[in-house]
């Protein structure tokens, strides 16, 4: 029996498609928003295909040359209407948001409308792939979290005991509390560089980079500050300060060695849901972090214009919008219970 000789695994050997192959990577700026909307439509043309095709996922620096390579065979196979619409099907069957299903629609369409231009799939199949609709809001609508000030504590702790090196510690530490007080989102962390701090009129600010290019400074929290000098430390422990271009929040290498590279929106995500768990909280999400921190400042009696400058929004309207779709307190079923007194009444009902 002749015995199947398998290659050896190489870090650089990261994909090698046969035919011709499509540069998606090199098509797209223009098309999206912004770097963030160009990172999360790679994400989601991936996650089509290895859904639909049946290719195996790929990640951070694998996910990029995929996207400069992507097999014209394999697109035209996988592209069509019919496929698009159970796709987004399944998104939704899994638990996936509104917002989610439009972006994982339009990145799939982008796709397939750059195809298109390209001359490497039909006018018919591109503008079909238009028609189809994402779910409706009511069906689609992913049920956000909203966490107590006591419950983001839990969760700062739940990070720190995940971890395995007093390194990993700092950095899950630092991590938690910007998403926790800042309102980050995680691609605008994962984008954070050490050059993005800076003193302005005795303050200390970090420069965000957001969506749709927008750029605003976020006044940095003293105990912020007290936990980033303690990173700044391990990062450069010979230097002065980190390099400006370096990332902020980066890697942990297995013994608590500190990588030289960012850590990813997706390491984030997985981060945060890991400390959900250890903290018993139930799923969370990176973005639940940023609606907690509008909730609690609305309860606090924060002023809308404070809360919208902080969520970085185009005016107070949006914010408006984004903090009535918080899941609010409607305890008017307590107060009734309170006024019939009905919790001194519990033995009769037995």
């Amino acid at each position: 029996m002749t015995r199947i000789q398998r290659r050896p695994s190489r870090d650089l050997t990261i994909y090698e498609p046969t035919g011709q192959t499509f540069n998606l990577a090199a098509t797209l700026p223009g098309r999206a928003g912004s770097r963030h909307t160009e990172r999360a439509y790679f994400r989601w043309v991936d996650q089509y295909l290895a859904d639909i095709a049946g290719i195996k996922p790929a990640k951070g620096y694998t996910r990029a040359m995929r996207m400069s390579a992507l097999p014209v065979g394999l697109l035209q196979s996988s592209l069509s209407a019919a496929q698009l619409r159970a796709w987004l099907g399944q998104l939704l069957q899994a638990g996936h948001g509104k917002q989610g299903l439009g972006q994982a629609r339009a990145a799939i369409i982008t796709l397939a409308s750059l195809l298109s231009e390209a001359e490497l799939l039909d006018d018919y199949t591109s503008m079909s792939m238009k028609n189809v609709r994402v779910p409706s809001a009511e069906d689609g609508q992913r049920p956000g979290r909203w966490l107590s000030p006591e419950q983001i504590k839990l969760l700062i702790y739940g990070a720190r005991q995940i971890a395995t090196s007093d390194n990993q510690e700092l950095r899950n530490h630092l991590m938690l509390a910007i998403l926790c007080t800042m309102a980050l989102r995680r691609d605008e962390l994962a984008m954070a560089r050490w050059g993005d701090l800076s003193i302005q009129n005795d303050r200390v600010v970090l420069r965000v980079h957001g969506k749709g290019r927008k750029v605003a400074m976020i006044d940095v929290p003293r105990p912020l500050m007290h936990l980033l000098n303690r990173w700044r430390k391990v990062v450069a422990p010979l230097e002065p300060a980190p390099p400006a271009e370096s990332a902020l929040i980066r890697r942990i290498w297995k013994g608590g060695r500190v990588s030289k590279g960012p850590l990813t929106a997706e390491g984030i995500w997985l981060i945060v849901a890991e400390a959900a768990r250890a903290a018993r909280l139930g799923k969370v999400a990176p973005h639940d972090l940023r609606r907690s921190v509008a909730g609690a400042l609305q309860e606090a009696g924060t002023p809308i214009d404070k809360i919208s400058q902080l969520l970085r929004h185009s005016n107070v309207a949006v914010t408006e919008r984004y903090l009535s779709r918080l899941p609010q307190r409607n305890e008017g079923a307590v107060l009734m219970s309170d006024l019939i007194g009905l919790g001194t009444e519990a033995d009769w009902i037995e």
